[in-house]
């Protein structure tokens, strides 16, 4: 199903989640595979996040609920954006933390090429179910699906769009398995998804902030 290049920001009314990557960290910026270290966002992530949630509170954007993974990058992200559009305090969900990359973790990826030749493109390419000591690609589908789902259920019953902080392997995953475009995700960048019957529809692809980012990973 072919989606709408990225936009840079939308408002919506209906039970929908949207689902948006935290901003730069340090990591980041050094282009280093993060999976589920624990790595703060740099001054520039915060200011990202700043921009984004001054954009969403101009436009009069308010959540009925405010999800974040466990992950100290999105929590901050999360608790930005919630506080400066006067909504709820963000929850915590594991299930949203990014994609386990076990030895990869902390590696650049001329390291990791160096280190393991061949299987980050056979990783890319679905050859492979795991990065070494990683998640599992069917264990790392199946939560962050149910916790998508389980966010969408959440905003149907509060009867408002709810804003979930994630990251950027999760969303590539999220857009696999929905049937949307797959593209690189930038800090604060983001997408719609809403539930019709027992299916999880993609919407449309935003960013949240200008500005340039960094090429380098997404994880």
């Amino acid at each position: 199903m072919a989606q709408p290049s990225p936009r840079r920001l939308s408002l919506r009314h209906d039970r929908s989640v949207l689902v948006v990557r935290h901003g730069l960290t340090t990591w980041n910026a050094a282009q280093r595979w993060q999976g589920w270290a624990d790595i703060d966002l740099a001054d520039r992530g915060i200011a990202q996040a700043e921009e984004a949630a001054g954009a969403m509170a101009l436009l009069g954007m308010r959540f009925a609920a405010v999800i974040s993974s466990d992950l100290v990058r999105a929590r901050r992200t999360a608790d930005l954006l919630a506080a400066t559009t006067g909504s709820p305090i963000p929850s915590v969900d594991q299930r949203w933390r990014e994609r386990n990359i076990g030895e990869w973790s902390g590696l650049t990826t001329p390291e990791i090429e160096a280190r393991w030749p061949g299987m980050l493109d056979a990783w890319r390419d679905g050859q492979l179910e795991c990065t070494p000591g990683g998640e599992d690609e069917d264990h790392f589908a199946h939560r962050t699906m149910e916790a998508l789902i389980d966010a969408l259920r959440t905003a149907a019953n509060v009867d408002g769009p709810c804003l979930v902080v994630s990251h950027g392997g999760v969303m590539r995953t999220l857009d696999r398995h929905t049937g949307a475009d797959v593209h690189p995700v930038p800090n604060l960048g983001g997408r719609w998804f809403t539930l019709c019957g027992d299916d999880v529809e993609p919407g449309e692809a935003i960013v949240l902030h200008h500005g340039d980012r960094p090429a380098g990973v997404a994880l």
